[in-house]
């Protein structure tokens, strides 16, 4: 028997003259007289591999008249290629129909929207578009391990249930057991969560950044990957309730540390892509974003502009001034929109840039207090064609300041003692930041939508699949 081969190999090991067998899915078949041109993927690579079936072999008539979407499975011997497009095919020796596709299979050879095929996800798989992508998520995800591993980091598994919410903006999906016809009440008329499983009122995590924290406080550098919630009524193309998001949290690193790590890291997973999925790149690029290759590559190899969150003001109102016209109101206070960040990636340093030291109103609760009172220190990391591509900031490591800050703005103490005991007991300086995993494959693959660069999206209204 035949060894079963991915196409991807046969083609990067150029297997000239052995004999293997491929499975997949039929993609387009042309018949000729006396032979017939079948084109079979196995998800392994863009292109798929020709076969070439004579009309005498076992199994042809099956093969050749199984409908696109069919699987087959084929043997052969692997042939230099006389005709253009691929270097090599496959000479059939026996042919073998699997799974036939009938006429109602949704994925025939025309031209299909993206929004077609996010309303068949269970098959969008077979798509050279959410094929490619799907190939360099994988790949992608491989190098977060491998970046973080090279630099000894510990990959912490955080908890997603959670009793605390990181960003302190109530935009937590419930979590409970209770009776929701018959909710127990407490003497304030409230949901009695002491009888729910938890005991407290839980939700699914917005970040395991708190969770990663107390292990930076105790064993340096640790980083999580996993999936994180936010029930936010969010219909835009890059929100999603569901998401992964890679946070590294590293004691002893000051704020210009842990902006350096991001920028090496943003940088290595640029490279790995350009380096390992160049052939999905390019398919990529010919469909959804002309120059993407060489944006990619700009960005990779630029210098990294780094200003403070008052200079970035400075330099939008400026461009106001000039005659530039921006949707959202630029005055110190307001949060950075895209449109200001995409301003001052692209047109203003034409290339990354680090923009440090926010307003501390419009900051989370832990970020560091600088000495005017009035910032913190966190960083943006801007990037062309996107904006905001990394968010990160050196972590309050004084007690009585952190206290403070959790005070100023209502959230509970008793949610947080755990936290606060991180200040107490060998406290550090520390810092961390966090990439949202999609946010990052829109923009190396090029796609607009974060709902075509995950598998199964998760929005308002949508969780089918």
């Amino acid at each position: 028997m035949s060894e079963l081969v991915l196409i991807k190999n046969i083609i990067k090991d150029q297997m000239i003259g052995k004999e293997v067998t491929i499975k997949g899915w039929v993609k387009s078949t042309r018949k000729k007289k006396s032979f017939s041109f079948i084109v079979l993927n196995d998800g392994s690579n863009q292109s798929g591999l020709q076969i070439v079936a004579d009309a005498q072999i076992p199994g042809y008539d099956n093969a050749t008249n199984a409908l696109t979407g069919s699987s087959l499975s084929i043997t052969g011997k692997v042939v230099a290629s006389q005709g253009q497009g691929q270097s090599l095919e496959l000479q059939a020796s026996v042919l073998e129909l699997l799974g036939p596709a009938d006429e109602t299979f949704p994925l025939q050879k025309k031209a299909t929207s993206l929004e077609f095929l996010r309303e068949n996800a269970h098959l969008r798989s077979r798509t050279n578009t959410m094929a490619a992508v799907m190939r360099v998520r994988s790949s992608l995800a491989f190098a977060t391990h491998s970046f973080f591993n090279a630099r000894d980091f510990l990959y912490l598994h955080t908890p997603i249930i959670t009793g605390s919410d990181c960003e302190g903006a109530g935009e937590m999906f419930k979590v409970t057991t209770l009776d929701l016809d018959h909710l127990p009440r407490n003497e304030e008329g409230k949901v009695d969560y002491k009888k729910d499983y938890y005991g407290k009122d839980t939700g699914l995590t917005v970040s395991g950044q708190l969770n990663a924290e107390t292990y930076a406080c105790g064993m340096g550098r640790v980083y999580t990957f996993g999936p994180t919630f936010r029930a936010e009524n969010s219909n835009t193309p890059r929100h999603a309730s569901e998401f992964w998001m890679i946070e590294p949290e590293v004691a002893f690193f000051d704020l210009e540390d842990v902006a350096n790590l991001a920028i090496d890291y943003i940088k290595h997973l640029i490279n790995h892509a350009l380096n390992n999925n160049l052939e999905d790149l390019t398919f990529l690029q010919s469909r959804y974003k002309e120059d993407l290759i060489a944006s990619l590559t700009k960005v990779s190899n630029s210098p990294v502009n780094k200003i403070t969150y008052t200079q970035a003001i400075d330099i939008l109102q400026k461009a106001k001034v000039d005659g530039h016209h921006f949707d959202f109101p630029v005055e110190w206070g307001s949060d950075l929109q895209t449109e200001h960040e995409r301003f001052l990636s692209e047109k203003t340093f034409d290339g990354p840039v680090i923009v440090t030291d926010y307003p501390k109103a419009i900051k989370s609760f832990y970020m560091k207090q600088n000495s005017d009172g009035k910032t913190v220190r966190a960083m943006d990391i801007l990037v062309p064609g996107v904006g905001e591509i990394i968010g990160g900031s050196q972590r309050e490591d004084d007690y009585g300041l952190l206290l403070q800050r959790i005070n100023e703005l209502g959230l509970k103490k008793e949610d947080y003692w755990w936290y606060l005991d991180l200040r107490k007991y060998g406290t550090v300086p520390h810092s961390g930041f966090g990439l949202g995993f999609e946010r990052a494959i829109m923009y190396i693959t090029g796609m607009q939508n974060i709902r075509d660069v995950i598998a199964f999206p998760r929005t308002p209204g949508n969780a089918e699949f």
